[in-house]
């Protein structure tokens, strides 16, 4: 069996990226270069290409290839910028993030995802990503101002001390809306304030923390 899986990637990128109209080919190159399947319970290695969510532990999901491909399209990261990532979870859109050349800050709430996002991250050869344990709600400032953010779960809203960590020109991704629905929200910082722009429902595990949901 062809332990690389590089033609289920290439079929992932046909049947569920392209058809639904992600077309960004820099995405499209870091989805078919990152090895998904590293990235997932041993158990589920033979799925991990399938169009859904899989889970990977602590009531925790990764995300469906598409979402995953949708959100890194609307982030528009360019080679060396500086990504906050809020729920590492197991680590596969931090490796798509690297895949594109940017250097990805993610913060992991649950201490043993943590552990298995970084060995996930070695697996793959990743090397330009750093993984935190801490509430990703706040942000983590030390890096900050970022070329973009991105939020892996469902807030009631984006964080204002997330925006505030945002350089001039940068852009936030984040599923925004209640528990059981949310819709993609980009926000983009410009000198004259923030934009808002609204896409498709989508469906995330919720953020846990201080500016998040409690439980």
């Amino acid at each position: 069996m062809n332990k690389d899986r590089a033609e289920e990637r290439r079929l992932m990128i046909q049947t569920q990226i392209l058809s639904r109209g992600v077309k960004d080919q820099r995405v499209l190159k870091a989805l078919e270069t990152v090895p998904r399947h590293f990235f997932v319970p041993e158990e589920f290695a033979d799925v991990a290409y399938h169009d859904h969510p899989i889970p990977i532990g602590y009531n925790q999901t990764i995300s469906q290839p598409y979402i995953v491909a949708r959100m890194t399209e609307l982030l528009a990261p360019e080679e060396g910028d500086i990504i906050l990532e809020i729920g590492t979870g197991s680590g596969y859109q931090a490796a798509v993030l690297s895949a594109m050349g940017a250097r990805v800050i993610s913060l992991e709430r649950i201490a043993e995802l943590a552990d298995d996002a970084r060995s996930n991250l070695q697996k793959a050869g990743v090397v330009n990503v750093s993984v935190f344990v801490s509430d990703g709600s706040l942000g983590w400032d030390e890096m900050a101002p970022y070329d973009g953010i991105i939020i892996t779960a469902a807030t009631p809203a984006i964080p204002s001390i997330l925006i505030k960590q945002l350089a001039v020109n940068g852009r936030i991704v984040a599923p925004v809306g209640p528990q059981h629905m949310q819709v993609l929200i980009r926000l983009t910082r410009d000198t004259e304030g923030i934009r808002r722009e609204e896409y498709e429902g989508v469906r995330f595990v919720p953020l846990i923390g201080r500016h998040g949901w409690n439980s």
